[in-house]
């Protein structure tokens, strides 16, 4: 509608003066009009942008994130590469595992090594994938290495692992029990062990009772342990109290003899079970009654589990403590997370995505940090700053001088560094990721056509004629 106005108004006008013969007036009054209308149109210039053309495996993420996001003319190279996939902290108590994939499969042995270069772990096969698995024995800062070798024995690759074992918070446990057992002095022993506050409670007769109170003031706590009988011979509303607390419950059904009552209680279907010991890596005693398929899920046989609470469906594992101590602890801990068992942590610290290397921006963010971040070695103090992209964690920034382990006072987050030549082939791996990552979130190339005019030469123009007309008028008055 307004670029029919502007031509209708400009051809009248121009029509005036043509009638007139006053034809250089009525070319200017043209010329306006078309100007006008470039002004109000939607004019582009012919363009197509021009894309930055990539050799190689690219940039680092860090890298990356330091450029503006423009079109990337790049192939992937394909070379093989190396992933690793490991944890770079972990709980003492945890198993650690360290995985590498290949591009393709192929007889190969995967050693994880201790710092004296001892072997620790070694596993081969053909599969693309290869895995190790080590139990820490301490909590410490580690710096181990991998080897993977071919089947004549040629390393194929090889690069330290980093490796923060932390201890575990401790965990608060409940305990209440109705008959005492060699079960529950191991499974107490096991806490114990781990640094748990136990609030323990046995009962030995009619009216004898072993109590046992944490070392220290406990809140509210994060585990109950309960084994059958108690809960069989409870008062209806000391169940249900138990059951509204919405705390992980694990149960020792070795006990049970009351089938009725856990239909009624928890919708828990029990049957008699035959004498027998589950087959496994810990053969343990079937307890007398079972959960059967329903809506509780088993777990490898020996326990079973609906939301929160854990049926341990096994006995005499105490026998094991000294054959299988390593075993049984692993098997707890899996009863433990099968039934949700968490502990809050003070600090979370995230993962890195990618290897630190000296000279490149070295990213850290957790949860729960505030304050200043101090590092000794760098003699630098940074503040804690959030980031929009990160919910509820907080980053600093640095820059690495050397490999090794990057310490950080006071709130333990350590983060190794990388040496230049530590683990080539993961290193391709990284940066393809990050450049793949990066071709992601760049715009699209601009089509032809899409450069939109610019305003001012039009109104230039305009002004221009407008001042040419107005002066030939104010020439012809005066005559």
């Amino acid at each position: 509608m307004t670029m029919t106005a502007i031509g209708l108004i400009g051809l009248g006008s121009a029509g005036v003066y043509l009638w007139r013969r006053r034809w250089i007036d009525a070319l200017l009054v043209l010329v306006a009009a078309a100007v006008m209308a470039g002004i109000g149109g939607d004019f582009s210039l012919p363009h197509t942008a021009a894309k930055a053309t990539l050799t190689g495996d690219g940039l680092t993420e860090a890298q990356w994130r330091d450029l503006p996001a423009r079109p990337l003319a790049w192939t992937a190279p394909t070379s093989p590469v190396l992933r690793l996939d490991f944890p770079r902290r972990l709980t003492l108590g945890r198993m650690f595992t360290f995985t590498i994939h290949r591009d393709k499969p192929g007889a190969a042995r995967l050693q994880l090594l201790a710092e004296n270069k001892q072997v620790i772990a070694e596993a081969s096969g053909s599969a693309a994938s290869l895995s190790v698995q080590w139990l820490p024995p301490a909590a410490e800062l580690l710096a181990l290495r991998a080897r993977l070798l071919d089947a004549a024995g040629k390393t194929l690759a090889e690069g330290p692992v980093p490796l923060n074992v932390v201890d575990a918070a401790p965990l608060r446990v409940q305990g209440r029990f109705a008959a005492p057992s060699f079960d529950l002095r191991v499974l107490n022993e096991l806490l114990a062990n781990s640094g748990a506050l136990l609030d323990w409670q046995v009962t030995l007769g009619k009216t004898v009772t072993r109590n046992e109170t944490a070392r220290e003031p406990m809140a509210a706590p994060n585990l109950l342990i309960i084994d059958a009988a108690w809960f069989e011979r409870a008062s209806e509303s000391a169940r249900a109290t138990l059951l509204a607390q919405g705390t992980p419950l694990v149960i020792l059904g070795a006990n049970a003899f009351e089938p009725r009552i856990w239909q009624r209680a928890l919708q828990l279907d029990l049957k008699p079970q035959a004498d027998g010991r589950v087959a496994g890596a810990l053969a343990m005693p079937v307890a007398p009654f079972n959960p059967v398929a329903g809506t509780w899920t088993a777990g490898d046989g020996t326990f079973w589990t609906r939301g929160r609470i854990a049926w341990v469906g096994v006995g005499d594992w105490h026998r094991l403590a000294i054959s299988q101590p390593r075993q049984l602890g692993m098997w707890w801990q899996g009863v433990l997370d099968a039934a949700g068992v968490k502990v809050q942590q003070e600090v979370a610290w995230e993962e890195p995505r990618e290897m630190a290397f000296a000279g490149q921006r070295l990213e850290l963010c957790a949860q729960g940090v505030n304050g200043d971040a101090v590092f000794p070695s760098l003699q630098q103090k940074v503040s804690w700053q959030r980031r929009l992209d990160k919910a509820d964690a907080s980053c600093v920034a640095v820059w690495p001088r050397q490999a090794g382990w990057l310490k950080m006072e006071g709130k333990g987050g350590e983060t190794y560094v990388f040496d230049g030549a530590d683990w080539p082939q993961w290193q391709a791996a990284q940066r393809r990721d990050a450049t793949t990552r990066y071709l992601a979130r760049t715009a699209a190339p601009a089509a032809t056509g899409s450069t939109p005019l610019p305003a001012w030469p039009f109104a230039l123009l305009f002004t221009l004629a407008m001042l040419a007309l107005w002066w030939r008028e104010r020439g012809r008055r005066s005559a």
